[in-house]
């Protein structure tokens, strides 16, 4: 029986992990094999135990809700340090993905990507890369959504990257005049309105938008207030969830209409404490 890696080769696959991350998500060309050969002589370990290690990070990084090497076929089955390794990795390296989520405030349109929202992963016939049952287990308990949800410049490239959409899309329908009507409810207006975006479709009609954003997988766990879910309920025909994941290599989206029960799973994290 193999034994356990040590945390100072949990350490050097870890960071050879991102190093691979780093390099793709940058458009560097990279060989796997050379990757692997070069750490073997680095660490007591062989090729092919090198390569299932990468397999095994590829599945915790879609469980904290991070991008993932394309072509290391997430696999399971791996030691609970090798998920504290990954965690102490991002956690000496809180800012590694923000340049690429960053939303510059003079930034013109023509520089935010495209989007299109698609179906929600529960109307799609896709089987998800790995348990879902899994994923949400490694998402509870590293509380992936908090984290999501404290990364604010994260959350603010989200909100704008769909508010240009919103604006297109009424400007490609000919509603010019609904497109400059369009408001970042949080920005302008304040929050607590239960919803970021104030737009329109094209008939005219309200569209209430809450945007949440991951750079992970489209399953990825996420927070949502108890008012955002009143406001859901009070407004079904106006309000939209638009969640927007793989946001660091290419934004995408779907979006969820009330009542959220259809589609998702609510956990309560935290309970509201008075004295007796």
């Amino acid at each position: 029986m193999a034994e356990d890696w040590t945390e100072s080769e949990i350490d050097a696959v870890v960071a050879d992990y991102f190093g691979m991350l780093g390099d793709e998500l940058a458009g560097r060309p990279f060989v796997k094999l050379a990757r692997y050969r070069s750490l073997a002589e680095r660490i007591p370990r062989n090729i092919k135990s090198i390569e299932r290690k990468h397999q095994n990070i590829s599945a915790i990084m879609i469980g904290f809700g991070q991008p993932w090497v394309t072509g290391l076929k997430p696999a399971k089955h791996y030691q609970n340090a090798l998920a504290d390794g990954v965690l102490r990795w991002l956690d000496q390296r809180p800012d590694w993905l923000e340049p690429r989520v960053q939303a510059d405030e003079g930034s013109h349109v023509r520089e935010i990507p495209s989007l299109w929202i698609g179906p929600p992963p529960t109307h799609q016939n896709e089987p998800p890369l790995i348990d879902p049952t899994i994923m949400a287990a490694i998402g509870k308990k590293y509380d992936v959504a908090e984290r999501d949800a404290r990364n604010r410049r994260l959350g603010k490239a989200g909100k704008e990257l769909v508010l240009h959409h919103e604006r297109q899309s009424l400007l490609q329908a000919g509603r010019n005049d609904l497109a400059d009507k369009v408001r970042w409810t949080a920005v302008q207006d304040g929050d607590g309105y239960g919803f970021d975006i104030a737009s329109f479709e094209p008939d005219g009609r309200e569209r209430l938008i809450e945007v949440k954003t991951t750079n992970g997988w489209e399953r990825t766990p996420f927070h949502i207030s108890q008012n955002e879910i009143a406001i859901a309920e009070t407004r079904r025909d106006e309000w939209h969830l638009v969640r927007v994941w793989n946001f660091a290599r290419q934004p995408k989206a779907f979006s969820l209409r009330p009542p959220l029960s259809a589609h998702i799973d609510l956990t309560p994290t935290s309970f509201l404490a008075a004295l007796r």
